[in-house]
């Protein structure tokens, strides 16, 4: 074939790129469907377009799409996007990961990376005969060897993460420790990685204690003089309300400067990458980190790393495996998967692990993605690996990576990750008290103010009760595809937090103790009924009308109770309670007197005026009294008469099934929901608490 002048390269180059593109972006919905990582669509779109489906027609298209004089150009795009993805690798390292499981981690990290390694160097033992001799050099055994262990201990971080957050494993302890595994497993990867490439492309003992002392005096400066440098990053951010132009700027120097500097050391320009990714600032750095990686997917998620899996894919050839490649693939597959399962879940349940979670974190420590082409493509480019060797290993990183979902949920089904869900919750909040309320807040400060207000009124003050806020919020709607997504939902949960925690602060000044729970989810609405039921919340709160509280509906265990407020705020002078003959009546009877009690203003018991509700009434009244809660009757005629003659509001809270509440003039209005199998026993409990022991005041005691 001919060679092409410049402007056919650049013609070629842009065409091949826009084919690439287009394949990558095609496949992508069609795996998503079969919940597979939409690195899987990028990875098949390579092998497609390759010699191994492609090249494979008549006149073998790919030659003709792809002309080989082409290709270095190529190559120059795919290194780009490969430098940045390394960058942003990382970036979203987070060791913080480990806090508090740092030996448990530790542990099963170590075992997942040395039996595979361990395992890989053996077959190393057997593979070498037949790919010892690369583009005409002989590669020796050691540096094959070590190369091939550090291949089979890869586990990829970002692609592990995602499969967590789409099954909401993430809020498990499974999900939790895995997590944490796959960080320390990544710190540990990338650094044998380098031992390795430093033995491989050293020329002799001193040649490689020149890189080694080069590369660790390379990590010093970037931890020590550099870190806290980039940190004026965050406050130039901060005062322009955004990321500017400016700061990218400094951002991609320092990627690409870095990336520079560590292939002059003689390791690979990614390490540079990577380092600089980890020496930027963490602490209220999140929004920087995010906007960083906003910018940067634009370009790398749709145009550059297209690149870098079709440039592997044009080195990947199956059709040429023959039945000696597919035994070799076997071989591969069983050291890879073995070593990595075993060494997880062994070490999982050496540690107490339970069965099904320490096997469910075996086979996400087997998850390979992208990684796994990094570390590979990096062997061939420095001559350890051959094409056909390349092709059995890269299929090996396929198949580890499509194998990961449907094996986890065959193990770790969806009911046993809602009940370790709601375990986990429980623990994380510490939840003791008698009498739990639970608000649901929406986003909206001034009704979540007004709720959390209600929800303290709701604690009563003769018994000990606490306040869980619970803020749900949807995850932002756009999620980056590079890297793992942790970052978008920090930036947003640093959010989310901060304005839980100034509702937190206004119910502690009201005395109530309180338990905080932020969370972002895809559907908010199905987190607020799994969140009701982990709690164990005896009232749920949340504002009339909203989804919520809806959701909050359909928990049968507790008392829904929803707020409507009116729109100008006016002083509370008395508390109505609707007496009904439903459960929802006798809720709200028990409501109303929490309430009372805490406002410290009086509780007027409303009937219609029948007798069955009058006679009901009167009980209602002798027990309150008994409890040491005043209690009045009056008819809902002279309620609506007297209500607002001396300026103030009357708190009206009614049972839904009782019928409508007053329309005239009233303040507030608790609409309540009693639970499904309550007759009566909430509230015998409540004033029987009051007479057993005497009570407290909260409203002075807790401040």
């Amino acid at each position: 074939m001919a060679a092409h002048d410049t402007q056919e390269t650049i013609a070629l180059v842009f065409l091949d790129i826009a084919v690439i593109v287009l394949v990558a972006r095609l496949l992508g919905p069609l795996v998503r469907r079969l919940r597979q990582p939409t690195v899987v669509a990028e990875i098949l779109a390579a092998l497609a377009l390759g010699p191994s489906l492609l090249g494979a027609l008549p006149g073998n298209p790919t030659d003709d799409l792809f002309p080989p004089d082409v290709r270095p150009y190529l190559a120059v795009v795919a290194a780009l996007g490969l430098t940045i993805y390394m960058f942003v690798v990382g970036l979203e390292l987070d060791l913080g990961l480990i806090r508090g499981k740092g030996a448990t981690a530790g542990t099963i990290s170590a075992c997942s990376v040395a039996l595979p390694f361990g395992l890989g160097t053996v077959l190393a033992l057997w593979l070498h005969g037949r790919h010892d001799t690369v583009a005409g050099q002989h590669v020796d055994l050691v540096p094959f060897a070590l190369f091939l262990g550090a291949a089979m201990s890869v586990t990829a971080f970002p692609v592990l993460a995602r499969i967590l957050q789409e099954r909401r494993m993430q809020r498990t302890p499974t999900g939790a420790l895995a997590l944490a595994c796959a960080a320390v497993d990544d710190v540990l990867a990338w650094i044998m990685l380098a031992v390795v490439l430093a033995i491989v492309r050293s020329s002799g003992g001193a040649d490689l204690v020149r890189m080694v002392a080069e590369s660790v005096g390379f990590v010093v400066v970037m931890f020590l003089v550099v870190r806290p440098r980039l940190r004026v990053l965050v406050d130039r951010r901060d005062a322009a309300g955004g990321l500017t132009p400016d700061i990218f700027a400094v951002v991609l120097v320092g990627v690409l400067f870095s990336s520079f500097l560590t292939d002059r050391i003689g390791i690979h320009a990614i390490f540079g990458a990577f380092l600089f990714g980890a020496a930027m600032p963490r602490r209220g750095a999140e929004r920087l980190s995010q906007e960083i990686l906003e910018r940067v997917e634009q370009v790398t998620v749709l145009l550059l790393l297209p690149v870098f899996f079709v440039v592997t894919g044009l080195n990947v050839d199956v059709t040429a495996l023959g039945r000696s490649g597919l035994v070799e693939l076997l071989a591969v597959m069983a050291v890879a998967c073995f070593g990595k399962f075993l060494g997880a879940a062994a070490a999982a349940r050496g540690l107490g692990i339970r069965s099904r979670r320490a096997a469910a974190i075996g086979v996400l420590m087997n998850t390979r993605g992208l990684t796994e082409l990094v570390v590979l493509n990096v062997g061939l480019s420095v001559g350890v690996l051959d094409e056909r060797l390349f092709t059995v290993m890269v299929l090996m990183a396929i198949l580890t990576t499509v194998m990961t979902e449907p094996l986890l949920r065959l193990i770790y089904p969806d009911r046993a990750v809602q009940r370790d869900i709601l375990e986990a919750e429980r623990a994380a909040l510490g939840l003791s008290a008698e009498h739990r309320v639970l608000v649901l807040a929406e986003g909206a400060d001034a009704p979540d103010g007004q709720l959390v207000d209600w929800g303290v009124r709701l604690l009563g003050t003769g018994e000990d009760s606490e306040l869980v806020i619970s803020r749900i919020e949807a995850r932002p709607l756009r999620r980056v595809e590079v890297g793992s997504g942790r970052l978008a939902d920090l930036a947003a949960f640093a959010t989310s937090l901060e304005a839980t925690q100034s509702l937190a602060r206004r119910a502690t000044a009201a005395g109530a103790v309180v338990h905080v729970h932020s969370e972002l989810a895809d559907d908010p609405v199905a987190e607020a009924r799994v969140h009701a039921e982990a709690t164990g919340a005896d009232v749920v709160l949340a504002a009339a009308g909203s989804a919520l509280a809806a959701a909050a509906a359909e928990h049968d265990d507790a008392v829904v109770v929803t707020l409507h407020v009116p729109d100008a705020a006016t002083t509370v002078t008395g508390v109505a309670a609707r007496v009904g003959t439903t459960a929802d009546g006798t809720a709200a009877v028990e409501q109303a007197a929490r309430v009372a009690e805490r406002l410290g203003v009086p509780l007027q018991l409303v009937t219609r005026g029948g007798r069955r509700e009058t006679r009901r009434a009167s009980t209602l009244e002798r027990r309150l009294e008994e409890a040491g809660i005043a209690a009045s009757q009056t008819t809902e005629d002279d309620l609506l008469e007297r209500t607002g003659l001396d300026g103030g509001s009357l708190v009206l809270v009614r049972g839904v099934a009782d019928g409508p509440h007053p329309a005239a003039g009233t303040g507030p209005v608790l609409e309540v929901r009693g639970s499904a199998h309550d007759n009566d026993e909430r509230l015998d409990a409540m004033l029987t608490r009051r007479c057993e022991r005497p009570r407290v005041d909260q409203r002075e005691g807790q401040r």
